[in-house]
């Protein structure tokens, strides 16, 4: 399973909320090597895997750069302009760079590279780096243990090159875990035609790749059907048969001939290399470069592919419709149905195709969501071994699309979208267990129309009724008096004992790019919220009684408060509520 009253009167304020501590949280442990740690999956015999994101130390390369380039020039004008607003002095100069080895050491300059770096992100001309990595968590909060798919050791600097990403997506009843990665980039040599001088271009072989890791740590590639410019695929789920195992993703099986007209008259190896002229489109088009298909793998106890099956896609091509047609496979059963997503032609224009939430049962693509109600986007994220798929899809809700989740009944046909935290809340489901119950997030700031907060939920089908977990865990920290410092944020798994694994937020000591502690410029340590992976296990807890903060606020003070604020408690029940 895979792939989210205002107070009335001075009594009414100062009224408590009742929480059940039915939940108990603990932390996965972390990988010292990188800021934020999320779970992505686990399995029912406890394998438990993950991604890192934030990565201390990120290797810089300046042998290639120009130091009196007028672009790192004025980048650092620009930097210096920024540190004058915030009264700091900067701490390093660009020969300190060049010559002192800043970027290693100064984690202001180390800083300013990685910004630099990041601005010419699709500049094949300077190095790039990726700030994603696969974890495994060995249980017992013992510290995490980084998967490496696809990088390779660097000849530039010590390790690996650092310049790629990876995702781990699913893990096995016996540790065997899937993902993708994308290829290291090299530095090579390049002189466009007619010129004399060589340029420096970083180049990599692929895009991204599938990979099946066994529980040891061995990765097995799985090549896409289509791999000319590197082709595409990507693994999001598996499960342990008797054979083997049963593997669902994507794989690339040809280019549109739109894109390779642009190919043809762009690609030719004369003033590029040919693999960036390939990601230059690739970017250019939205992913579309590639015709892709949702697959399902099947490999033996060797991890050897042994079939390879297209599940389809929801459209009908016509014969001038010369563009990239997408679906993709993002988890499956043990029952063998699979779901995603799949391209689908709008109903109310054949020119317009949409990306809806689908499964793949007997060779037939199946819609879930009904376009005649206005959903336009969206995913299937889980299917659990009773045929009930869950995920979300967008509409457009009191003036603004947003997101909602649902689970669909494969035996009934049915598909239902619960009531959650609100009207316009987006929310969404990320797993569902064989006990019927959803794992998501969703938006719990019922008054900021921009970027929302989220909470996660859980959710019974047959209750009607969706649970913010935060509501399940202690009011208090074990000396009573001191907040509880965890919010969940993210549900993301649930296994059959109603174990639910996610993120959680929580604040620490803030740290910068090369993992040490900041400290302002008053002197004091600086504070920041992370995010770390956590398990909630099912406790025999009682009711916890937990007063708001702003109550609590009023009974430290209320001593030292004049007569007159007491008129004023209204309006902090009103500053809860836009809060």
């Amino acid at each position: 399973m895979k792939y989210k009253l205002l107070a009335a009167s001075i009594l009414a304020t100062m009224s408590t909320t009742a929480l059940s501590a039915t939940y108990k949280l603990t932390e996965l442990g972390s990988f010292d090597e990188a800021k934020h740690n999320y779970v992505t999956d686990v399995s029912e015999n406890g394998h438990l895997i993950g991604l890192v994101n934030g990565l201390y130390n990120l290797p810089i390369d300046i042998s290639y750069i120009d130091f009196n380039d007028s672009l790192i020039k004025d980048a650092y004008k620009a930097a210096e302009a920024n540190f004058e607003l915030i009264d700091k002095e900067i701490t390093f100069t660009l020969d300190d760079i060049e010559n002192n080895n800043a970027a290693a050491t100064n984690p202001d300059a180390h800083s300013f590279m990685l910004s630099f770096l990041s601005a010419r992100g699709t500049n094949s001309q300077y190095q790039k780096l990726g700030n994603l990595a696969a974890i495994r968590f060995p249980g017992n909060q013992q510290p995490a243990q980084e998967q490496t798919l696809f990088d390779v050791a660097s000849v530039d600097y010590d390790g690996v090159t650092r310049s790629v990403n990876a995702f781990y997506n699913a893990v096995a009843d016996d540790g065997v875990s899937v993902g993708w990665g994308s290829s290291p980039y090299e530095k090579v040599q390049f002189t466009p035609d007619g010129e004399t001088e060589e340029e420096t271009h970083f180049v990599r072989d692929f895009i991204n790749r599938a990979a099946v890791i066994s529980d040891t740590g061995v990765v097995v590639e799985i090549l896409p059907q289509f791999d000319e410019f590197g082709g595409i695929s990507a693994a999001n789920d598996i499960v342990k048969t008797d054979d083997g195992y049963v593997v669902v993703g994507q794989t690339s099986v040809g280019i549109p001939d739109d894109r390779q007209e642009d190919i043809d008259d762009n690609c030719d190896g004369l003033d590029e290399p040919i693999s960036v002229c390939i990601e230059n489109l690739y970017r250019s088009t939205s992913t579309r470069l590639f015709n892709v298909r949702a697959v399902k793998w099947t490999l033996d106890t060797s991890l050897n592919v042994t079939g390879t099956e297209q599940l389809g896609f929801g459209v009908t091509p016509e014969d001038d419709e010369g563009f990239a047609f997408v679906s993709n496979a993002l988890a499956v059963n043990s029952n063998g149905v699979a779901a995603g997503t799949s391209d689908i032609r709008d109903n109310t224009s054949s020119s317009r195709i949409r990306s809806l939430p689908v499964y793949y049962k007997d060779g037939k693509v199946e819609e879930i969501v009904d376009q005649d109600d206005d959903w336009f986007d969206g995913k299937s994220t889980a299917i659990n071994d009773n045929d009930i798929v869950v995920g979300y899809a967008l509409k457009p809700i009191e003036g603004a699309n947003r997101y909602k989740f649902f689970y669909h009944d494969i035996a009934t046909g049915s598909t239902v979208f619960p009531t959650d935290f609100f009207g316009s809340s987006s929310s969404f489901a990320n797993d569902i267990n064989d006990n019927g119950i959803i794992v998501g997030e969703g938006e719990t700031d019922v008054f900021n129309v921009g970027s929302r907060r989220r909470e996660a939920f859980m959710y019974k089908i047959g209750d009607d009724e969706i649970t913010n977990i935060n509501d399940l865990l202690p009011c208090y920290e074990s000396d009573g008096e001191t907040r509880y410092k965890y919010l969940m944020s993210e549900a993301k798994a649930i296994n059959n004992d109603n174990e639910i694994f996610g993120v959680a937020t929580k604040t620490v000591e803030k740290t910068d790019t090369l993992g040490g502690v900041v400290v302002g410029l008053d002197g004091n340590i600086e504070y920041e919220s992370v995010v770390v992976a956590v398990k909630l296990t099912p406790v025999a807890g009682e009711v916890d009684t937990c007063s708001d903060e702003e109550t609590e606020t009023y009974e430290r003070q209320s001593a030292s408060f004049p007569w007159y604020s007491l008129l004023l408690l209204p309006l902090v029940g009103l500053r809860r509520i836009l809060r």
